[in-house]
Parts: structure tokens; sequence; C-alpha cells
């Protein structure tokens, strides 16, 4: 882990294309901005815990069977709607 001290308006740059900058500083915590690609996912940790969790959930084999069975539904009866 790269540990460094920054003050207020001073930056880090990461690889190509991504600055992390000091915003402002307080007695419990920092702001900072973070500039980064369009293609590279900028997310807070428990945002993070959250997607993952969410993507395990999605994958499971219930799901994924009910989603299957869905999609097989609407492809046998085309012209059947569901309704709701």
């Amino acid at each position: 882990m790269l540990v460094v001290t920054r003050k207020r308006g001073e930056a880090i740059v990461i690889g190509d294309g991504i600055e992390v900058h000091v915003l402002r500083l307080g007695r419990d915590g920092v702001r900072i901005g973070i500039s980064a690609p369009p293609h590279i996912a900028v997310h807070r940790s428990e945002v993070r815990d959250q997607i993952r969790k969410a993507n395990a959930t999605a994958a499971t084999a219930s799901s994924t069977s009910a989603a299957l069975e869905q999609l097989r539904s609407r492809f046998t009866n085309p012209g059947k709607r569901r309704e709701g």
C-alpha cells in the first residue's frame, strides 16, 4: 500500500487517466474527487461489496432457473404476453 501526504488542492495520479484530488479536509474525514475514464468503475468499498453480493445472488441456480423458464415460455408462446 502506498501511503502519501497531500494537502487540499493536491492530487495523486494512478496509471493513465486516474486522478484522486483532495477537495476538503475536516475533523471527521476527507472529501476526495476521483477522475477516471468511463470504462473504469469507481465505487466506495461498501457499494462494491453490495454489488458483489447482488451479483452472487443473481448467479444462484434458483434465480437462474426461474429466469430461463420465463425466457423459454416467451419463445415457445411468442404471442402470449405476461400481464402485471
